[in-house]
C-alpha cells in the first residue's frame, strides 16, 4: 500500500511534465455554456429547411428528364454542399440512370466526373473509359484548368493495377502544381484544396463548410440551395453543441472520479468530431455520443499503458478487465481502482441505453474495453524489450488493430441498431479487408506524424523505424515516403472492397468516413494530440454559425 501511495505522489508531482508533452484542454467548460442560437431561431431555421427539402425534391426529380452533364452537376453539387444525405433514394435512383447512360460520347471532363462519381457511389465502370483520350504516345494531354482537376480527383478511386489511373495521377498533380498560382482566384482555391484532400477523403461537414463558401461566389449558384445548405450546417451544428453539452457533463464527472488528468489526453470535443467524422447525419446523435464516451476510455486506457503504468500494473489492470466484475477491482492496482470502477459504470450505462431501445447487441459493448486492453498491454511487450519487427507487416499484426479503428467500425455498427444486422457484425468482427485498409491508414498517418515524440519518450517502436529496418532505406524521410506509399495502397484496397462488397453502401460508408476522418486528423501533424492544428476546424464546425 504504501508503495502505491508514494508512486500516486510521485505521478501527481509529473503532472506538469505531463502537460508539458499534451497540452491542456482547448476547450474546457465552453459547451456547459455555449448556446449557438435561439430555442426559436432553431425551430424557424428547421421549418424553413423542411420547405426547402421538397423543393430540392421537385428539382431532383426535374433533373431526371436532363440531359447526362446536368444530372452529374446536380449530384456533385449537393454532395460538396453535404446535403446529398436527405436524398439517398433519389440520388441512388439519379445514379442508376447515369450507370445506364454511361457508354454516351462524352468530353474527358465529362467523363473523369463520371467515373469519379460512379466508382463513389459502388458502380463498376472501368478505367479503359480513358483509352480513347490518349495520343500517340499514349498521354491524356489538356491545357484545361477544371480537366484536369476532374481527372485527378477521378484518379483517385483507382484500385490496384489500373496504370492508366496511376498515370492521370502522377501527370495531373504535377500539371496542377505548376498552373495553380496563375489560376482565377476561386478556381485556384479549389485546386490548392484538392492537391492538400482530394474530394473522395474529405469528411462531409469539414468539406461542406469549404464549399458553402466557395459555392457562395459562384456567378452560377442556385440561391436557394445555397441557403438551404446554410440552413442545413447551422441545425446540425446546433444539435452538435447539445450533444457536447451532455458529454461535458460526463466526462468532467469521469475525470474527478477516476483521476486521469494526470496522465491522460483531455480531449473530449476533439473526440466527439472524431465520431462525428464517421457519423455525420442528424439520425446519429446517439451514436457520436455512445462512441464519444467508448472512445474517450479508449484514449485513457492508450495513454496509460503507453506512458504511465508499469508492466506489472498494465498486467493487472488487463486482468481485472477481463474479469469484469465488481471483485476485479481488488485485482487492480491502488490507483486505478477508481478508473476501473467508472469505466464499468460507463459501459453499464451504455448498455442499458442500447437494451431500452431494444438493440440486440448490447452485451457486445464491453468487449471493446476487454479488447483494446489487451492490445496495449501486448505492446508493452515489445517495450519493454526494445523490439523492432522485422517487418511493417509484422509489425501491423498488433499495431494496426491497436488503431481501434476495428473497433469503432464493429461498436458503430452496433450503434446504428437495426440498420446492422447479426451477420454484418460478424462480418465486422472478421476484420475484412477494408476494415484492415482503415487501420493501416490510421496506424501509418498516425506512426509518420508521432515519430519524433514517440522516439524520444522510447515508447513502441514505430512503423517509421521497422519501415527503414526492412527496406534498409537510410533516412527517416525515406522511410516515411515509403510508408506514403503503403496509405496509397490501402485506399486503393478500401475502393476495391466498396466495388466488391455484398454488404450494405450504409455500412460500408462508415467504415470508409473513419479513413478520412484518419486522414484528416494525422494530415499535417497529430490533430487529436495537438489539437491546437485543428482548433480553426472545430471552431467553424461547433462554435460560428454561417451568416
Amino acid at each position: 500500500m504504501a508503495a502505491d501511495e508514494a508512486r500516486s505522489v510521485s505521478r501527481l508531482h509529473s503532472e506538469e511534465d505531463m502537460h508539458g508533452k499534451h497540452h491542456s484542454t482547448l476547450w474546457g467548460d465552453f459547451f456547459l455554456h455555449h448556446v449557438p442560437c435561439r430555442p426559436g431561431q432553431y425551430l424557424i431555421m428547421k421549418d424553413n429547411v423542411e420547405i426547402m427539402k421538397e423543393e430540392v425534391k421537385k428539382m431532383l426529380l426535374d433533373v431526371g428528364s436532363s440531359d447526362l452533364s446536368h444530372k452529374l452537376d446536380c449530384i456533385d453539387t449537393l454532395e460538396r454542399l453535404g446535403l446529398d444525405y436527405h436524398y439517398t433514394k433519389e440520388i441512388d435512383e439519379l445514379m442508376c440512370n447515369v450507370f445506364e447512360a454511361r457508354d454516351q460520347d462524352l468530353d474527358l471532363t465529362t467523363t473523369s466526373q463520371l467515373f469519379y462519381l460512379l466508382r463513389k457511389h459502388g458502380y463498376h465502370i472501368s478505367s479503359d473509359v480513358f483509352l480513347k483520350f490518349r495520343d500517340d504516345k499514349g498521354d491524356i494531354v489538356t491545357n484545361d484548368a477544371r480537366c484536369l482537376l476532374r481527372m485527378y480527383e477521378a484518379a483517385h478511386v483507382r484500385v490496384n493495377g489500373e496504370e492508366i489511373l496511376d498515370n492521370i495521377l502522377i501527370h495531373t498533380k504535377r500539371q496542377l502544381q505548376c498552373i495553380v498560382d496563375d489560376l482565377e482566384p476561386t478556381l485556384q482555391e479549389e485546386v490548392r484544396y484538392a492537391l492538400e484532400t482530394p474530394l473522395f477523403r474529405r469528411l462531409n461537414r469539414v468539406q461542406a463548410r469549404q464549399f458553402i463558401s466557395t459555392y457562395e461566389k459562384s456567378t452560377t449558384r442556385n440561391n436557394m440551395l445555397l441557403e438551404f445548405s446554410k440552413l442545413d450546417f447551422n441545425i446540425l451544428l446546433t444539435l452538435y453543441c447539445e450533444e457536447l453539452k451532455d458529454l461535458t457533463l460526463w466526462w468532467k464527472e469521469f475525470q474527478a472520479q477516476a483521476n486521469t488528468t494526470i496522465y491522460a489526453r483531455d480531449r473530449m470535443v476533439e473526440m466527439h468530431f472524431w465520431m462525428m467524422g464517421v457519423f455525420f447525419e442528424p439520425q446519429y446523435s446517439y451514436s457520436r455520443k455512445m462512441l464519444t464516451q467508448l472512445f474517450m476510455i479508449v484514449s485513457v486506457l492508450d495513454d496509460l499503458y503507453d506512458s504511465h503504468c508499469t508492466t506489472e500494473e498494465g498486467n493487472a489492470f488487463t486482468a481485472a478487465l477481463q474479469r469484469w466484475d465488481e471483485e476485479g477491482v481488488e485485482q487492480c492496482p491502488t490507483y486505478l481502482r477508481t478508473l476501473y470502477t467508472n469505466i464499468r459504470a460507463t459501459i453499464k450505462a451504455i448498455e442499458e441505453d442500447l437494451n431500452f431501445q431494444n438493440n440486440k447487441h448490447a452485451k457486445l459493448v464491453k468487449g471493446l474495453i476487454i479488447d483494446m486492453a489487451m492490445c496495449y498491454n501486448a505492446e508493452t511487450e515489445w517495450r519493454d524489450k526494445k523490439y523492432v519487427p522485422a517487418t511493417v507487416d509484422e509489425h501491423l499484426k498488433i499495431s494496426a488493430r491497436s488503431s481501434g479503428c476495428m473497433h469503432l467500425v464493429s461498436q458503430g455498427f452496433i450503434s446504428m441498431g437495426d440498420v446492422a444486422t447479426s451477420e454484418a457484425l460478424e462480418w465486422a468482427s472478421t476484420y475484412p479487408k477494408i476494415v484492415r485498409a482503415v487501420c493501416i491508414i490510421a496506424r501509418l498517418a498516425n506512426d509518420i506524424m508521432s515519430y519524433k515524440r514517440e522516439a524520444s519518450n522510447n515508447t513502441m517502436v514505430s512503423t517509421v523505424q521497422t519501415c527503414a529496418k526492412e527496406y534498409g532505406t537510410t533516412t527517416v524521410e525515406q522511410a516515411i515516403e515509403k510508408i506514403r506509399e503503403l496509405i496509397e495502397e490501402a485506399w486503393m484496397d478500401i475502393t476495391h472492397e466498396c466495388l466488391r462488397q455484398p454488404q450494405p453502401k450504409a455500412l460500408l460508408e462508415r467504415a470508409v468516413n473513419l479513413a478520412r476522418t484518419m486522414d484528416f486528423l494525422y494530415k499535417d501533424a497529430d490533430g487529436y494530440t495537438d489539437s491546437r492544428s485543428i482548433k480553426g476546424i472545430l471552431d467553424s464546425l461547433y462554435v460560428h454559425l454561417i451568416d
